[in-house]
């Protein structure tokens, strides 16, 4: 059975820095697109940065140089670190794959698997 499991995230004050990690069992994460999507309350979710199977990464303007996605092939997990955070990056962070896709589409409702979410608070 396809399954992902997140772990990680808390509570910072802004300008520190978190990570999220999401572990994958039922299949080979390196073979296809996972991604990491954030919802705030009352927003829709959006995607945050997308890993395809050949190590394409495409991150969402706001977090270009903060955050910084890494894949353990060993461990078949998907790791985020979140560096200078601000209090605009609070949210649920989720993590999603589509198993059968190298490629990665751009929105939520395309992926089949999500990890339970993780939730991020950044005060300021």
């Amino acid at each position: 059975q396809e399954r992902l499991v997140e772990s990680g995230g808390g509570s910072v004050q802004a300008g520190g820095s978190l990570r999220v990690s999401c572990a994958a069992s039922g299949y080979t994460a390196s073979d296809s697109c996972m991604a990491w999507f954030r919802q705030a309350p009352g927003q829709e979710r959006e995607g945050v940065v997308f890993i395809s199977g050949n190590g394409k990464i495409t991150y969402t303007d706001s977090v270009k140089g903060r955050f910084t996605i890494s894949r353990d092939n060993a461990q078949n997990t998907v790791h985020l670190q979140m560096n200078s955070l601000k209090p605009e990056d609070t949210g649920m962070y989720y993590c999603a794959a589509l198993t059968w896709s190298w490629e990665c589409p751009p929105h939520y409702s395309r992926y089949s698997i999500w990890g339970q979410g993780a939730q991020v608070t950044v005060s300021s």
